[in-house]
């Protein structure tokens, strides 16, 4: 028989499921706010894995993602322990906010402090109850406000581990993306959990071809661990696409938009994605790819201001390209303000 599995005080059997409340806080009225995590702890043996969403309060499809695994998952087929935290950052999520109340961004407040701000307070909790316990993580998450993202897995593709997961997951896109100073993804990597970013939809809205591949792509991750039973699950029925570098293609000037290309769409380069217009139409200004590649993310407004970020655009190489071919089409458009590699 397994041990026990502690965490918040409180043992969970092998075999056995059970919500826990994590506290945290009051608020200025003295509402106590606490951090549910559903744990799954097996009878059998197998890795931790912790599957976190609402980081950033507004991003509240994951809390759907996870949502749908308790109902789909039950505890007697899973090996090794399974956390689930649906809302990490109530502050934001009850105001229907990215950031805590004194508007710091949680994902840039990791590892935190036990004394520090109450971003960093969070932080330091989530890496001791959570992260501290696990050995792999997913983090679920959407694009910001007015902006939707094509389902995509961001990940240090330098880890074959790593690797090795984000192509278990089956999301229509890996993309390269370097790890953020104060990010959960560096925090956890320095104490040796390896964990996966999953990017999605849009802040405040469900989407579900978003949902149902979140949900598949973490019982595959859990299949790949050795946490499911392999049979019985359909995999995905086309490899994902790697990319090792995407582009921001920006507003040339305020005005209205027209989109012409969505989420998913191949684009070449020089083709036009946008136009970009005065109220009354007397001037008009295309948007157009610097590169060839896959749209994978793109705003929803149709007003925009100038250096607005319209459009992420992923390159997909050859198989045969080499890192060096790849840093030099990254400086060449790094160097015009219409452009940009660092991801938005």
């Amino acid at each position: 028989m397994r041990e026990p599995f502690t965490i918040g005080g409180q043992a969970i059997e092998p075999g056995t499921q059970k919500t826990v409340e994590l506290p945290l806080s009051v608020l200025s009225d003295h509402t106590q706010v606490s951090m549910p995590v559903h744990v799954m702890h097996g009878r059998k043996p197998g890795p931790v894995l912790f599957v976190s969403a609402a980081i950033h309060g507004d991003e509240i499809l994951g809390a759907e993602i996870i949502r749908r695994l308790v109902s789909k998952l039950t505890v007697e087929k899973v090996r090794g322990t399974l956390l689930l935290i649906p809302i990490v950052n109530t502050y934001g999520f009850i105001a229907n906010s990215r950031y805590l109340p004194d508007r710091r961004d949680l994902n840039r407040s990791f590892p935190g402090s036990k004394t520090g701000s109450l971003a960093g307070q969070l932080a330091y909790k989530f890496m001791e109850e959570i992260v501290s316990r696990a050995d792999y993580g997913i983090d679920l998450h959407t694009a910001a406000i007015h902006r939707e993202n094509l389902p995509q897995i961001r990940a240090d593709l330098a880890s074959d581990a790593v690797r090795d997961m984000a192509a278990a997951f089956g999301a229509p896109i890996i993309l390269k993306a370097d790890i953020r100073d104060g990010s959960l993804r560096e925090a956890s990597q320095a104490v040796g959990v390896n964990t996966l970013l999953y990017e999605a939809g849009e802040a405040l809205r469900f989407n579900e071809f978003a949902v149902r591949i979140g949900v598949k792509g973490v019982m595959r991750v859990m299949q790949y661990l050795g946490m499911l039973h392999r049979r019985g699950f359909a995999q995905g029925s086309k490899e994902p696409v790697m990319s090792k570098l995407s582009v921001w293609v920006r507003a040339p000037s305020g005005g209205l938009m027209r989109l012409l290309k969505g989420l998913g769409d191949a684009v070449e380069k020089g083709e036009v994605l946008s136009i970009v217009s005065d109220p009354l139409g007397y001037e008009e200004k295309e948007l157009r790819a610097p590169i060839s590649g896959i749209v994978i993310g793109r705003s929803n407004m149709p007003a925009v201001n100038q250096g607005d970020a319209i459009f992420h655009i992923a390159k997909v190489f050859d198989p045969g390209a080499i890192d060096e071919d790849i840093q030099s089409l990254e400086k060449q458009l790094g160097s015009d303000p219409l452009f940009d590699t660092e991801i938005v």
